[in-house]
């Protein structure tokens, strides 16, 4: 804790901190976004769901280790951890809203075609009340590897100025206090936008319900 309190009392610290966080949680969010709307074609399409079924499982059954060194031949290093995170977190907020999408209740269905309710109304009181509790699910679960992925992303393509760079200098000089705040630092940060994003969801869930 007090070489924590040292690092924490440098510029260098908030840079690595903004750095990583900046390109980590923009690839979760990013990855968030698009796994929905993927899953809703998907379900939509099933042309479009046989296209990206083959490429969901490449991507959840290929070791991370070989996606950074194979994305470091075409991306920067810079960039690296925002494709890596964006990558982890897709497949699994994309089979996880797929899925809650195609189970919704059929009969739920069938009600609001014979009441002719609008298509929004149908996404907005059915689809939506019933897909929040596995996108919920895939949230809490994807939240915490991205930060693992986009940490070891950095750690091989060490970016400069990132979180995993500090790491990795801290681990080639054998400076164990080092290593170990930083990676305190790390859990640190991934629990704290883990608690905040699921607040936020639970809050905006909250407010959907009531309306």
């Amino acid at each position: 804790m007090a070489r924590l309190s040292q690092l924490a009392g440098t510029g260098g610290f908030w840079q690595a901190v903004f750095f990583s966080c900046l390109r980590i949680i923009g690839g979760f969010l990013t990855a968030a976004t698009l796994g929905v709307i993927a899953a809703a074609l998907a379900a939509r399409l099933p042309r479009v769901r046989e296209l990206l079924a083959p490429l969901m499982l490449v991507v959840k059954s290929t070791p991370v280790a070989s996606f950074i060194i194979l994305l470091l031949i075409w991306v920067p290093s810079k960039n690296l951890s925002v494709v890596i995170a964006f990558l982890m977190v897709l497949p699994v907020i994309y089979t996880n809203v797929l899925g809650g999408i195609l189970d919704t209740d059929p009969q739920l269905l069938e009600m609001a075609q014979v009441f002719r309710l609008p298509a929004r109304r149908v996404i907005r009181y059915i689809y939506v009340s019933q897909v929040l509790p596995y996108f919920r699910a895939a949230c809490a679960v994807s939240l915490g590897l991205c930060w693992k992925a986009g940490v070891a992303a950095e750690v091989i393509g060490i970016p400069t100025g990132s979180l995993g760079e500090r790491l990795y200098t801290a681990k080639i000089f054998l400076q164990t206090a080092d290593i170990f705040a930083w990676t305190l630092v790390i859990i640190l940060i991934s629990l704290l936008f883990e608690k905040l994003f699921m607040w936020i969801l639970r809050r905006g869930i909250d407010r959907l319900e009531r309306m």
